[in-house]
């Protein structure tokens, strides 16, 4: 098994569950890891991003081109409104 490497940074809870759905779609092995610290009330997360996604740096470059489809995406339907 590769060794899992930081891919990106996820700006928000969205991000994270749609990431997840593709991912675990396309069967591409990684690991979302919050930076939620129930302690401090979302204080990370507001300074580092909501998490982020770590997987072989073999499947860096279709994770990457998934997360800008999906970020396009979200663009594409903010802008019809």
């Amino acid at each position: 098994m590769n060794e899992y490497k930081k891919i990106l940074i996820l700006d928000n809870e969205i991000e994270a569950n749609i990431m997840e759905d593709i991912l675990k779609e396309r069967e591409i092995p990684h690991i979302i890891q919050s930076y939620h610290v129930p302690g401090y009330d979302g204080v990370f997360q507001f300074h580092m991003g909501w998490g982020h996604i770590e997987a072989s740096q073999e499947n860096k470059q279709e994770i990457l081109k998934i997360y800008e489809d999906v970020k396009n995406s979200s663009k594409d339907t903010n802008q019809k409104r």
